[in-house]
């Protein structure tokens, strides 16, 4: 395409914007209320998800070791677990470690625990980490089914759920911003086709003096791109400015270990450049829904 054309579809694809008045006002406002919700949606989105995805990281299945297993017994389960093609990590964590685990943990409770030192009634244990955390169940039934294994804890219960909840999350998200998107769509091809309909006379004598189907689409295309990248300016701002003071401040007040914001750089640049993104590809895909209906290319 040469410059001088590419000037002409620039200058007409403006002309049109303000040629439109109030139609493109609207447009560009259903762009961006879209596009502030799909922003809003996807930060939240892809939150929820790094805090999922920290807690997968972080289950581990607790081995507990049958009481009348020997020294030997012992080094060969843990020798079998470690061959097991999805485990990554296997510790081998003795009954006095875990007794002083636990009065740690109990704080000022604890102390009652230290008359166990001599009389350990807790089992030795491996602390076994899956390479995949989806992997987390099938590895801790494979576990269960060896021989000295006395029980095998992994957090059944609440891992599934976790795993549930990740997958509801994505899946419900995706739905909703692709709602959203087509949408907006929808209502940037009814502004252009509004454009096409009083340009029609303009459109066929274009045709009749030889202009092409791709010369009479492109400042069509290019006013739908607009449409998307002013509709993204709002959405863009209230994103880097929004995610800015939670990131500074909502996130300090947390005291959750498990509630951990994605840092602002650079996650707010990243989504705000995916949300202009969005913005764009909705501005050109409603133009060439309009051009491709109007005139039959």
């Amino acid at each position: 395409m040469k410059l001088r054309t590419t000037k002409r579809h620039m200058r007409e694809g403006v002309k049109n914007l303000f040629r439109n008045g109030w139609m493109t006002v609207a447009s560009v406002g259903a762009v961006t209320t879209t596009l502030l919700l799909v922003g809003a949606f996807l930060a939240l989105m892809l939150n929820l998800n790094h805090m999922a995805n920290g807690l997968e990281e972080d289950v581990q299945i607790e081995a507990l070791i049958d009481v009348t297993a020997d020294e030997e017994q012992i080094q060969e389960l843990g020798s079998t677990i470690e061959e097991m093609d999805t485990a990554q990590s296997v510790k081998f964590n003795s009954k006095s470690e875990q007794l002083e685990q636990l009065i740690d943990d109990m704080g000022e409770d604890g102390s009652t625990w230290e008359m166990f030192e001599q009389d350990n009634p807790l089992s030795h244990a491996y602390i076994v980490k899956a390479k995949e955390p989806s992997n987390t169940e099938a590895l801790a039934k494979q576990i269960n089914k060896l021989d000295h294994i006395q029980k095998v804890n992994y957090g059944q219960e609440v891992i599934h759920r976790l795993f549930q909840f990740n997958e509801y999350a994505r899946n419900i998200g995706l739905v909703l911003i692709a709602a959203l998107v087509f949408t907006a769509i929808f209502l940037i091809s009814n502004t252009i086709k509004l454009t096409i309909m009083a340009r029609s006379r303009e459109i066929g004598i274009m045709k009749l003096v030889g202009a092409t189907n791709g010369f009479i689409r492109w400042p069509f295309f290019i006013e739908g791109a607009f449409h998307g990248i002013l509709g993204a300016i709002i959405p863009v701002v209230a994103v880097m400015t929004g995610y800015s003071y939670l990131a500074n401040n909502i996130s300090e007040k947390i005291r959750y270990p498990f509630v951990e914001l994605l840092p602002f750089h650079p996650f707010a640049w990243q989504l705000s450049l995916t949300i202009l993104l969005i913005g764009t590809f909705i501005g050109i895909w409603g133009s060439v829904m309009s051009v491709r209906k109007f005139l039959k290319v």
